[in-house]
């Protein structure tokens, strides 16, 4: 299997290649150059294996590791998860289904792809003798999920950049309260997008990227999608597919998780409809709502791991609705940083509208979701699942069953909760002295300099 760049311009790479690089050379994205089909009765053998038997049946053929070697590192990556199905499916009304992605080590549904991506790294590293430097860009889940995968490991130093004062304070206290060395998490003054505009300009400077030996774990690493593309394999087929088509709602700011989706659709799973669910920060329904793909400004939610305007993965789905133009997909990008959007062409906008739906909740209806699921089934939503349940209740066909991704634990958001509810959800047991832990964080300005220069001197200590 080979990755190519969705700017067309980047050397194609390996899977370990594409992994270990994040971002292409390019500017661009790594994509599959072809993506491998899964047959109906492969599929439906599926039925009844664990999670980890699926997940290496489901990313085998992406991989080019030894097969005993990869179902090793897929097993150490689940082991510590608090469910035994590891995403477990809960029914919330007739036809409309939860799936619980929040039962990994730091609560959301970043722990799937991480654990795993730490050990395919430090597998990679142990091989190669190398040193690498980690920087990420988070709007909550990713920064925990990237330092407690990677946390006291060997020849790694992470490097996180979260929008100070706009995550929860649980998503703050996970970053900030490891005791390894080898973490730094870096409070920059701005939004998301500043953080994520910091990281692609990093990798954009190739002197600084080689000088550190630079690698991305953000939603633009390619293994990050691949792993999440397993759980809508696992709860599909428990409702019965290949045999019947499901949907899936998702609530996103980055496009990830959902585009993990339309891979798993491009595989062969029977996936009726994708639904886009946004918050306020609704740029992504806008753009399938209008054809105009324009940055507004970011405000902050309720629902803070989704307060973005630039969607990184939504690149990669351009790519394949203007028929896998990287000079096309280059332009758009260049529109994108000089003009804040662009328009999508009738052509491309057809093929994205043939496979995605969307909607957006407001801070009111997000709130209200949360109560009136609380109230009638009993389950606890946090604001980024319940923007999720409430745009999938829009989106319900009878014939079809519904699955909307419950993306964190309540706990991690419990002031949001408890407004709504007026029920405060408490940490797992495990993480119970959370807010007892001393923090260590590094506020930093939104200068690109400073922070490379940061970066060296941690890297250099």
């Amino acid at each position: 299997m080979k990755y190519v760049s969705t700017r067309g311009r980047a050397p194609v790479l390996s899977f370990e290649d594409a992994m270990l690089a994040g971002l292409a050379r390019d500017g661009g994205l790594y994509v599959p150059e072809t993506v491998p089909q899964m047959a109906a009765d492969d599929i439906a053998a599926l039925a009844g294996l664990s999670y980890e038997e699926v997940a290496f049946r489901v990313m085998r053929p992406f991989v080019d590791l030894p097969d005993d070697v990869f179902a090793g590192l897929i097993a150490d990556a689940y082991a510590g998860f608090g469910h035994p199905a590891r995403a477990p499916l809960v029914q919330l009304a007739p036809g409309h289904f939860l799936l619980e992605l929040f039962h990994g080590p730091t609560l959301a549904f970043k722990d799937f792809a991480m654990q795993l991506i730490g050990r395919l790294f430090a597998e990679a590293m142990a091989r190669k003798g190398e040193r690498i430097t980690i920087v990420g860009a988070t709007s909550g889940d990713t920064g925990s999920a990237a330092i407690e995968a990677f946390r006291g490991l060997e020849n790694v130093d992470v490097f996180i950049l979260f929008p100070h004062g706009r995550v929860s304070e649980v998503q703050r206290r996970q970053m900030t309260t490891p005791v390894e060395s080898n973490v730094h998490a870096l409070a920059l003054h701005g939004d998301f997008d500043d953080c994520q505009a910091a990281v692609k300009a990093m990798f954009n400077d190739h002197a600084f990227r080689d000088a550190v030996n630079l690698t991305a774990v953000n939603s633009i690493n390619w293994a990050r999608v691949l792993a999440q593309v397993v759980y809508f394999f696992t709860s599909a087929v428990a409702l019965g597919a290949p045999h019947r088509k499901v949907s899936f709602t998702v609530p996103t700011g980055n496009f990830g998780d959902i585009f993990a989706g339309y891979i798993a659709r491009r595989i062969g799973l029977p996936i009726d409809r994708l639904v886009v669910a946004t918050n306020r920060n609704d740029i992504l329904h806008r753009t399938l709502a209008t054809g105009e793909h324009r940055k507004e400004g970011v405000e902050p939610t309720i629902s803070p791991s989704m307060d973005i305007q630039v969607s990184s993965n939504f690149e990669r789905a351009l790519f394949d609705a203007y028929g896998r133009d990287g000079a096309a997909v280059t332009q758009l990008m260049d529109e994108l940083r000089d003009n804040g959007g662009f328009p999508v062409s009738q052509g491309a906008l057809q093929s994205l509208r043939e496979v995605f739906d969307s909607g957006r909740a407001s801070e009111d209806e997000t709130g209200a979701t949360i109560r009136a699921t609380h109230a009638e089934t009993g389950e606890l939503l946090c604001p980024h699942s319940a923007v999720g349940v409430k745009v999938a209740a829009e989106h319900l066909d009878p014939a079809v069953p519904m699955i909307t991704l419950a993306t964190a634990h309540p706990a991690k958001f419990p002031d949001a909760v408890e407004a709504a509810t007026g029920y405060r959800p408490p940490l797992p047991n495990r993480m119970a002295d959370l807010y007892d832990r001393p923090e260590r964080m590094t506020e930093v300005a939104n200068d690109l300099t400073d922070i490379q220069s940061l970066i060296r001197k941690r890297i250099a200590s």
